[in-house]
């Protein structure tokens, strides 16, 4: 039996053991190793203090821009199928991967040149594409900015030139075409020529185009149609006409074509040639038809929940010049306001100089001033 003294070192030795410490004066014992004990493990963590340059968590990018609308905002006209946009969920063709830089000129006229459905993917905010040469239509082609896309001539070409069975183009911004110069089929034509086939046009915006500034029938800044397929109507709908400038027909022109202009809008647009057509003696021709020149036999002009104003000619019709030579043709314009169009040499109605069947266009609800 142990001694008194024997006891207490046993029961230190015990309580060490546990790794607990008695208060009070140590009490020596024999030497031991430390032991360890896999229950008595403990595992110190210690959390860094914030740093100064963490990265940031990035900003969620920015919503895509909305799609553009254009035209006439309260024009109220019934959108025939024939002049309504096409379906173009399914691309023959895109334009670009993803990123802007993807989206370049010749990338452009390769898919024009190609025909079917083209569309572009060039990011969700809105781009303009200059173009180092015009886009040749060679095949049926629906051409689709998205509400998104403007294609530029930079003041130096025409943005495209039409000749096959049809061309639509859709959500789209032509600007700042220039066919200055090139007086290929009479010339004309700033942003579209249209030397064949049919044209549609819908929720698009022609902006600052120019073609020759003399002639007495060459015209057209933003469209030219010389020649066109099966008598099919060139149908524009909810599309703008702007700050167009040629010798005749600020915005559209043509020979003999009919056309069909559904809730668009047409402003500061101009003629600005001299000596009308045929030209006075003297003067280089042209001048006539603000907004809209058309001229030939037999065809027709419909303008319909439209808006034309603050468009000039320096001869005849501030807004539209409409001549058909046998007297054939004929002109209407339903629910839509003139106004605004000077015409600093001669016009029949306020704004529109007109020779056709009946005298005068025929106008239906619409305000002409």
């Amino acid at each position: 039996m142990p001694s008194g003294r024997q006891a207490v070192v046993l029961l230190a030795a015990l309580v060490a053991g546990c790794g607990t410490a008695i208060p009070g004066t140590p009490v020596a014992g024999p030497q031991q190793s430390p032991q360890t004990s896999a229950s008595q493990t403990v595992t110190v963590v210690t959390t860094p203090p914030p740093s100064s340059s963490a990265v940031p968590t990035p900003a969620p990018p920015p919503p895509p821009a909305p799609v553009a609308k254009f035209g006439n905002p309260n024009g109220t006209a019934a959108v025939p199928p024939a002049a309504a946009a096409e379906d173009t969920s399914k691309p023959t063709r895109v334009i670009g991967t993803g990123a802007p830089a993807s989206c370049t000129s010749q990338a452009v006229v390769d898919a024009v040149a190609a025909g079917g459905i083209v569309t572009f993917d060039c990011g969700p905010q809105p781009l303009t594409i200059p173009m180092a040469t015009t886009a040749k239509v060679r095949a049926r082609t629906v051409l689709d900015g998205g509400g998104r896309i403007t294609l530029s001539g930079q003041g130096q070409r025409r943005v495209l030139d039409h000749n096959a069975p049809r061309l639509v183009v859709q959500n789209i911004t032509l600007a700042d075409g220039n066919s200055t110069g090139d007086t290929a089929d009479g010339g004309g034509g700033g942003a579209i020529m249209v030397r064949g086939g049919q044209l549609k046009v819908v929720n698009s915006r022609f902006a600052n185009n120019r073609c020759d500034a003399n002639g007495p029938d060459l015209g057209g800044a933003a469209i030219r149609v010389t020649d066109w397929a099966e008598k099919v109507p060139v149908y524009v709908t909810g599309s703008t006409f702007e700050g167009g400038v040629c010798s005749n027909g600020g915005a559209l022109s043509s020979i003999g074509a009919s056309w069909v202009v559904l809730n668009s809008l047409m402003r500061n647009n101009k003629a600005v040639g001299r000596g009308a057509n045929p030209a006075r003696g003297g003067t280089p021709g042209g001048g006539s038809g603000g907004a809209i020149y058309n001229d030939g036999n037999t065809f027709t002009l419909r303008v319909a929940g439209s808006l034309i104003e603050d468009n000039q000619a320096n001869e005849g019709g501030g807004a539209v010049f409409f001549v058909s030579n046998d007297n054939s043709g004929s002109m209407s314009v339903e629910g839509s306001t003139l106004r605004r169009n000077p015409s600093l040499g001669f016009e029949t109605v306020k704004g529109i100089f007109y020779l056709g069947v009946g005298g005068k266009p025929k106008v239906t609800a619409s305000t002409i001033q």
